[in-house]
């Protein structure tokens, strides 16, 4: 057979190829006509070079293409897979080759793109990993003599970059030709090649391999190696491993040879003359192999073979399904009646019922988070919110930030009281921040949507029976997702301008009123020492002026009362707390505490958990249950000790309390450090009672001590109400007590945090009502 005879055989795969290609689209519902529809590529027409390093995987598909292309050498030039795009343009020259980019072409000489190659496989072994079609190099080329085939240069098998996973990736679909090239020197032991047996295990039957037997020039002077040669092209005598499948042996330098002599002489006729020199070179080393399997001719000639065989596999099964689906086709025309699809009524009804099988598709893939459509709960609830976290507060509350947007918003002119232009300007810039999250929200949820309505639009029966329609349909849900995009980033942008440009006065009169009365209660503070002071001094007189015998009687009854009375008191400390500890280091307590209910005011009986590890509070109804009913965060709280006539709600309760003998309080209270945010659900107190004296006394203990570890205050029943005056440190007394200094720059620290804590609680709010709006828009 004549090179132009295979170059024709093969034109006629290629359009059968075409028609498979049509038939499976049609079967995948697609539209054959949509060349950027997403279907699975035709295969039959691709070929894959498999071999070790310096086998000549290269020099064969160069003698393939008709030009030195791709780059050869004995130490592995192939580094990076390279599928090189071929189409048969008969009007060249032999000489020519056409570069096509996009849309555009360009005429190349083989040796520019082989040195450009070299120099991308350099490039691409120094700085990445060579796997993967991410490294793979695509050129698309037309000329007058390759045939129109998709050919796959891989690295040697036996190189680092070459693994089971890009093998597969390639070699693996159903329809691909496998070239083996195996040099001719290595034909003794064929039956133990790696490459052959790999070969196998991706193509067992055999069906679409074929073995090419490279470098038989350099075998030509052993003749042991020349019978060996001889022995597997003939199958007579040949291993049981390589007779499944059909051999061809080539030199392969054949089109260097004729490149050099067209340069050099400048003939179009010399590649023939290379290939049919290379065919008798052939004949004369290899006497006894069939003629036929010799030469590049022989290889397109096999090559061809092959790609049949494969076709006619497969076209009894994609006949059938043909013959299924048009049956389907013809049950639904059946179905719908001939009226309904030859008026223009019976078309728009038609229409309508795609559209709402298509609606109930895209509702469904949202509702249910098939698909895609989980990944819009994670937008909300997990993207989004982290993104506001991880705004850099810390930054913009630093003091000398603070002091620096102080002084450039108030000018010149210092405040008196409170800097509330500073502080305002300081709120709005922080809030500016959460707009880029907000939009990339919008952006997020935009895109999950476009490849719901895709998925949605594929999974629709009947849109696939008409594929324009099924365009038009995509065309028109997108371009309205677009507009809501558009207005909920409006909407969003919107919602965070409100908040900063609203912020309650009621904050700022609140940092005033505590400024005030933190005054006043320093200036009570010092009152009081003064007073003790001359107190103490007046005790002391008299003491020393009274006899030590008059009235010893009287006092030894005294004291004995009152020793009895604080035996009485302190019965329920002695006896020990009646709490449960646990845990390696006795950081869990778990006991009963009465609750005060805020619907009806009366006390409930629960079971408490304290993990001072990780400071926080919960509790269940009964002791048995499993999972809590609600959990404190003690870190953010303060402890408070209150008498139980102050929690009483009527004024006949007050009486009553106050009517009766006042004991030791069993009562505490936990609130927020932050005013107006809640300590647990939607309560900003928690209000508890212990069952005793001794089980109250280790309860403040243990949350005590978790409290005040991170920076949280607790209060007696005596305690001014913010908590200034902290727990002594040492003796108790009033000179080593802690309180705020007066000085301006705490004072500025102190306002920052008040308003760092509003800007976190309007911050929470905005990542609960962003996906809302964006809910709102899209819906």
């Amino acid at each position: 057979m004549s090179s132009a005879a295979a170059m024709e055989a093969i034109d006629e795969l290629v359009q059968l190829s075409e028609s498979m290609r049509q038939a499976a689209s049609l079967l995948a519902d697609d539209d054959p006509s949509d060349e950027t529809a997403s279907r699975r590529p035709s295969t039959f027409l691709n070929a894959v070079a498999l071999g070790n390093v310096g086998a000549g995987k290269s020099a064969v598909l160069n003698s393939l293409i008709g030009h030195p292309v791709l780059p050869t050498g004995e130490n592995g030039a192939t580094r990076a897979p390279i599928v090189v795009d071929l189409e048969r343009d008969p009007g060249l020259s032999s000489k020519s080759i056409v570069l096509q980019i996009d849309s555009k072409s360009q005429q190349v000489s083989a040796s520019a793109l082989r040195h450009s190659l070299q120099d991308r496989l350099s490039k691409g072994a120094s700085g990445g990993s060579g796997r993967g079609r991410s490294d793979e190099i695509y050129l698309k080329l037309r000329t007058s003599t390759a045939p129109p085939l998709k050919l796959i240069d891989l690295p040697g098998i036996d190189q680092r970059v070459m693994d089971d996973s890009t093998i597969s990736e390639y070699a693996g679909h159903n329809d691909a030709i496998l070239i083996v090239v195996i040099p001719a020197m290595q034909a003794a032991d064929v039956a133990s090649s790696r490459v052959l047996r790999l070969a196998k295990d991706i193509d067992p039957d055999g069906t679409r391999t074929i073995g090419v037997l490279s470098k038989v020039d350099q075998a030509a002077a052993d003749a042991k190696t020349v019978s060996c040669v001889q022995a597997i092209l003939s199958n007579k005598g040949a291993p049981r491993a390589a007779a499944d499948i059909e051999w061809v042996a080539l030199i392969g330098q054949s089109v260097s040879i004729a490149s050099a002599q067209s340069g050099s002489v400048g003939s179009e006729n010399s590649l023939e003359t290379a290939w049919r020199a290379e065919a008798e070179t052939l004949k004369s080393i290899l006497t006894g192999a069939p003629q036929s399997k010799l030469g590049r001719i022989a290889l397109v000639d096999t090559i061809a073979k092959q790609i049949r065989k494969r076709m006619k596999i497969r076209l009894p099964n994609m006949l059938s399904r043909l013959q299924g689906k048009s049956q389907i086709v013809q049950d639904e025309l059946a179905r719908l009646g001939e009226s309904m699809v030859q008026s223009a009524e019976g078309t728009r009804a038609v229409a309508l019922e795609l559209c709402r099988e298509f609606e109930d598709k895209f509702l469904a893939h949202i509702t249910s988070g098939e698909g895609s459509g989980w990944k819009i709960v994670a937008s909300f609830e997990g993207k989004f919110p982290d993104r506001i976290k991880q705004l850099p507060l810390d930054r913009h509350f630093d003091l000398n930030n603070v002091k620096r947007i102080v002084l450039e918003a108030d000018g010149y002119q210092p405040y008196l009281i409170s800097p509330e232009k500073g502080l305002r300007s300081l709120i709005k810039g922080v809030l500016e921040m959460a707009k880029e999250p907000s939009r990339l929200c919008v952006e997020e949820v935009h895109r999950v949507l476009l490849d719901i309505v895709n998925a949605a639009a594929n999974a629709t029966p009947g849109l696939g029976r008409y594929p324009p329609f099924k365009r038009e349909v995509i065309a028109i849900a997108s371009s309205a997702l677009d507009a809501f995009k558009s207005d909920a980033k409006k909407m969003v942008v919107a919602l965070v301008d409100m908040e900063r440009a609203f912020v309650p006065p009621k904050h700022f009169i609140r940092l005033v009123q505590r400024r005030m009365e933190r005054q006043r209660r320093e200036d009570e503070l010092k009152n009081s020492r003064s007073s003790k002071k001359g107190q103490d001094t007046d005790q002391s007189k008299m003491n020393r002026a009274s006899s030590p015998q008059t009235g010893s009687d009287e006092t030894g009854g005294n004291l004995k009362s009152m020793k009895d009375k604080s035996n009485q008191q302190d019965k329920d400390t002695k006896e020990g707390p009646n709490l449960q500890v646990a845990g390696p280091g006795g950081e869990i307590t778990a006991g009963y505490l009465l609750k005060k209910s805020a619907k009806d005011n009366k006390w409930s009986r629960r079971w408490f958990v304290l993990n001072e590890k990780s400071g926080k509070l919960g509790y269940t109804k009964k002791q048995e249950e499993r999972h809590f009913r609600g959990v404190i965060v003690l870190e953010e709280c303060n402890l408070e000790e209150i008498e139980e006539g102050e929690i009483s709600k009527s004024s006949k309760d007050s009486k009553k309390a106050n009517g009766q003998e006042k004991g030791p309080s069993l009562v505490f209270k936990i609130t927020n450090r932050v005013a107006y945010k809640t300590v647990l659900k939607a309560h900003s107190a928690v209000i508890l009672k212990a069952e005793s004296m001794a089980d109250k006394v280790e309860w403040i203990k243990k949350i005590k001590g978790v409290i005040q570890s991170k920076g949280g205050s607790v209060k007696g029943p005596n305690t001014p109400e913010d908590g200034s005056m902290r727990q002594s440190r040492s003796d108790g007394s009033l000179d080593t007590m802690a309180r705020r200094p007066a000085d301006p720059e705490e004072e500025l620290r102190w306002m920052s945090q008040e308003v760092r804590g509003y800007v976190e609680a309007v911050l929470n709010s905005l990542a609960a009502n962003v996906p809302k709006v964006n809910t709102c828009s899209f819906r």
